[in-house]
């Protein structure tokens, strides 16, 4: 078992680029395993952009890995993001991991950009299978209903021969579309028996696809605060939680000690998940003190319980 735990962020949390790298710093030398950036074009809230921020974090770091959890690939362009993710890979030396995802229909960027959301589905399984081959081929020709490519290529290629493609989602049509172009699932929202529902749908899509995702590469992300429910900053979260998403935040959110935090990784962990994104509730310092707190008693912990095999 590779039980692993990464950090991520929505909103950017902090005052200036300053306290940022503290905590990038902070992380990389304590141990965390993975950085994560949400992706959102369109928004009020200060929120870093995705593939900016992974650029920044392969000349920051020199150990973690980094990823976009998730990118909606309807917003993009499949060429320019599957070119951007090979350079990252490339300058990182194999330390990208890419996760893509269809965005919420909630999002403000539809609304903003004059895009159907009853699109999303396609715009994405084509620029799936667009990103794939340009990793791959030397020449790409391509005839979708909204991509058309003729000899596309890109140069260089990603390090990792590889290239992990992790997909968000937990819809029918998102499992679906792990099993036939992922190799890893990446949890949002879902709480422990909703991702349970998920990993064993994909296992089960995948094997009749004729395919197979590695046991680690089925991931969750949940928030965490060292504290109490009752503190505002935890409130106002949970109360945003379960009015975006109409879910109760008690199955999603740990608060509490560092053995509420295990328990809550320890509940996806019994339903097949071993990859976390876990994103520190709050803002400025007590995200840093937050993660300081999760580095020194949770990861320990984790690795203590859960020991790598080789």
């Amino acid at each position: 078992m590779k039980v692993a735990v990464g950090l991520g962020l929505m909103e950017f949390p902090f005052a200036g680029a300053g306290d940022y790298w503290r905590w990038v710093d902070l992380c990389e030398a304590g141990g965390v395993d993975s950085l994560w950036q949400t992706d959102r074009l369109v928004s009020r809230q200060p929120i870093l952009e995705c593939m900016t921020a992974v650029a920044a974090l392969a000349g920051r770091t020199r150990r973690m890995r980094f990823g976009m959890n998730v990118v909606s690939l309807a917003l993009r362009d499949p060429v320019l993001l599957a070119k951007q993710c090979a350079t990252v890979d490339v300058l990182s030396e194999g330390r990208l991991l890419p996760a893509f995802g269809i965005g919420s229909p909630l999002g403000p960027e539809w609304q903003a950009l004059d895009i159907d959301t009853k699109t999303r589905g396609r715009r994405t399984d084509e620029s799936l299978e667009i990103i794939a081959r340009l990793w791959r081929e030397e020449s790409v020709d391509f005839a979708g209903k909204y991509y058309r490519l003729s000899g596309a290529s890109i140069s260089p290629r990603p390090v990792q021969p590889d290239l992990p493609m992790w997909i968000g989602g937990a819809s029918d049509a998102a499992i679906r579309r792990t099993a036939r172009y992922g190799t890893g699932w990446q949890g949002g929202p879902e709480g422990p028996a909703e991702a349970g529902r998920v990993v064993a749908a994909i296992k089960l899509a995948a094997a009749e696809a004729g395919r197979s995702i590695d046991e680690d590469h089925y991931g969750a992300a949940f928030p965490f605060y060292f504290g109490s429910a009752s503190d505002s900053v935890v409130s106002g979260a949970m109360a945003a939680y379960a009015k975006r998403t109409n879910r109760d935040p008690a199955r999603y959110f740990a608060i509490g000690d560092e053995t509420a935090i295990l328990d809550r990784v320890a509940e996806y962990v019994e339903v097949g998940v071993q990859k976390f994104i876990l994103r520190p509730v709050g803002d400025g310092a007590s995200v840093l003190a937050q993660t300081r707190q999760l580095i020194e008693k949770v990861l320990p912990r984790v690795g203590a319980k859960w020991p790598k095999v080789a």
